[in-house]
């Protein structure tokens, strides 16, 4: 959370504090949320967390958080303003309006591959029984969809975003990934009591792309916890290869970046977990690209 290269450990708890764990670099922890900003919310007051993400939304090169929560509670944005302190900027960011809905998984991902990071949330109560009630809470419901306006802020595009996004369902699990690797991204929902679904977007995302598969070698194979740095057309883009996540879920290891316009990148910086670097120039877009420590 600090960019010191050593992994934390942030637990969205239940109904109390959250936790945050920072890495001391000798093989502790130390306990530090309510020190970071991340324990309650921007009133003090604990939340109920479900689901958990993190990514780069606003371009700043720093890693904020964004965790789901129980109904009655709106969700949860921590933007980092470095040196691992945190502000709950939901309201600002133009994510406190959905506050009936029970969300569970969560994922950041540039559906349009404009550069800048989206975000998908599915919803779904937990008592079956809540339909025989007269309110607008339901056990099964729709997911929603964020659009990053890029600048901080993000436009509730649910409504004009297809069936998959407007079907109802007691969802769980989300996990993103590009299953055909058309530089496109797909999404996987998991619900209770019902098949998993696969949602693919209609039309191919309009921006370039590349995605980037990483193999570790002095660091483990998978390269969790490498950290990428891509710059392309004067933006720099960061982000982790990180095991789990969103809610019992796995995400694609590879790490995607929609690149906009521009159809190369200028560079791509790996920090692997070994500590060592890898850095590549003047990449063609619009492609799958392997890089081995």
């Amino acid at each position: 959370m600090n960019d010191d290269g050593l992994p934390d450990i942030y637990v969205a708890c239940d109904q109390t504090a959250s936790l945050l764990f920072i890495n001391n670099g000798d093989g502790t922890f130390s306990e530090e949320a309510v020190l970071r900003g991340v324990a309650f919310d921007e009133n003090g007051r604990s939340l109920s967390g479900m689901g958990l993400t993190a990514a780069d939304y606003d371009g700043d090169g720093r890693l904020d958080i964004f965790r789901t929560n129980f109904s009655d509670e709106h969700e949860t944005l921590y933007h980092n303003r470095g040196d691992g302190q945190f502000d709950d900027v939901t309201l600002a960011a133009g994510l406190g309006h959905n506050t009936r809905f029970v969300s569970w998984g969560c994922a950041f991902f540039d559906f349009d591959n404009n550069g800048w990071k989206d975000l998908l949330v599915v919803n779904g109560h937990v008592f079956p029984k809540i339909d025989r009630l007269a309110s607008d809470i339901r056990f099964r419901d729709r997911a929603f969809l964020y659009r990053n306006a890029g600048k901080g802020t993000f436009d509730d595009v649910s409504e004009a975003a297809g069936p998959a996004i407007a079907s109802r369902h007691s969802a769980r699990g989300l996990a993103v990934v590009d299953i055909d690797n058309d530089g496109t991204l797909e999404a996987l929902a998991n619900y209770q009591n019902e098949p998993p679904s696969l949602w693919k977007q209609t039309r191919r995302a309009p921006g370039h792309w590349i995605l980037l598969q990483l193999v570790g070698s002095k660091s483990n194979r998978s390269a969790i916890g490498a950290r990428v740095t891509v710059t392309s057309a004067g933006r720099k883009q960061v982000d982790e290869v990180r095991s789990g996540g969103s809610y019992l879920s796995q995400n694609d290891l590879r790490l995607h970046f929609g690149l906009g316009t521009a159809t190369h990148v200028d560079s791509i910086e790996v920090r692997w977990p070994s500590g060592q670097r890898t850095t590549l120039k003047n990449i063609v877009a619009d492609r799958i690209l392997t890089i081995k420590e």
